[in-house]
């Protein structure tokens, strides 16, 4: 995607620390001069070692944690509380285990004041979308995984966020059913255009489905590189990753991010 000068962008960190006491009373610093810029339906992917402060962006950005320094925008707007144009895409299921496919999928519509007939009719259209109509009436434990998911994918499009975390959504999953997950997702963003930070640690997955990489270092994490994909759209993630160019991205965007992998390998063995 390519960015407008002209336009205000949807999400913004500037300069942002967060500091935090673990419960031993130590300070510790999951952020660091942090900055981040997603333009307006743009999707972006964050990679970087584990435990760097790739959930905690996200935290900053949906107003459930606020930054110890700097300074977070969503549309131009600094972050104040939960902000109903943002939707989140956990990595475990967010779904209600009592109620059946429509009635989670419903949920969101009517916290949000739509009434019962309206809710019910766009649960139903948003279930067809991912083709999960004749299940609206099981429960969450009799899905696969990769049908949960696509409940969850229901249940956070339906509200129609203008912005959209999901933070590593599709981990659990094996790697066919990821693959037609990363399909699905690419389809219904494509529809919508919301912007997109997407928290993985499969650098394949994230340049796959991106439009720019960030790369993280080590904790606390800063932004060390940020890569444009320039890739064709519409993407067959199942035949994108034989392509030339995508293997050097790879292969780039990893020797980069290899640096931080075995630093943070390194921090982890000698604290053990």
């Amino acid at each position: 995607m390519k960015e407008n000068a002209s336009q205000t962008p949807a999400i913004e960190l500037i300069n942002v620390s967060r500091r935090f006491v673990s419960p031993t009373g130590k300070s510790l610093t999951a952020l660091r001069d942090f900055n981040m810029v997603v333009e307006p339906g743009e999707f972006v992917a964050v990679v970087g070692p584990t435990g760097c402060g790739k959930s905690t962006t996200l935290n900053l950005v949906t107003g459930l944690a606020r930054p110890s320094a700097g300074e977070v925008r969503l549309m131009g707007g600094p972050v104040n509380g939960i902000d109903p144009r943002v939707g989140f895409v956990f990595q475990t299921d967010a779904l209600f285990p009592w109620r059946n496919v429509i009635d989670n999928v419903m949920a969101g519509p009517l916290f949000r004041g739509k009434s019962h007939a309206e809710a019910t009719r766009s649960a139903r259209d948003w279930l067809a979308r991912v083709g999960l109509s004749r299940f609206e009436q099981h429960y969450p434990h009799q899905l696969s995984g990769g049908m949960r998911k696509r409940v969850s994918l229901a249940q956070t499009f339906i509200n129609e966020p203008e912005i959209l975390l999901m933070d590593e959504p599709f981990s659990a999953l094996d790697v066919q059913t990821r693959t037609v997950m990363h399909e699905e997702l690419l389809r219904l963003w494509a529809e919508r255009k919301a912007s997109v930070i997407f928290v993985t640690h499969d650098l394949e997955e994230a340049v796959a489905l991106a439009d720019k990489v960030y790369v993280l270092t080590a904790g606390p994490a800063t932004v060390k590189s940020v890569y444009p994909i320039n890739l064709p759209r519409p993407r067959v993630v199942a035949d994108i990753r034989y392509e030339p160019r995508f293997i050097e991205y790879c292969r780039t965007i990893w020797e980069d991010l290899r640096d931080e992998v075995e630093m943070s390998y390194r921090r982890a063995s000698q604290a053990a």
